[in-house]
């Protein structure tokens, strides 16, 4: 498994990644539950930043999949 500071950087990368290049998906992140936890003060350790960094993944590949299959048609 990665470390936090792994896990931060990624998170970085590919959250840069969408403001930048598709920033029609920025107000997805802002709606994630990880973003927006319901708690005061939320637990974050290395499962919790993996799963939030495999959701960000999710979230661009599944556009950039729509996208191409838009394209394809």
């Amino acid at each position: 498994m990665k470390s936090e500071n792994e896990l931060y950087s990624d998170i970085l990368n590919v959250t840069m990644k969408i403001k930048t290049q598709f920033p029609e998906l920025s107000m997805y992140i802002l709606e994630m539950p990880v973003t927006i936890p319901n708690v005061e003060n939320p637990v974050m350790n290395c499962k919790v930043l993996q799963d939030y960094y495999d959701s960000l993944s999710i979230l661009l590949k599944d556009y950039l999949d729509n996208e191409t299959k838009k394209y394809q048609n």
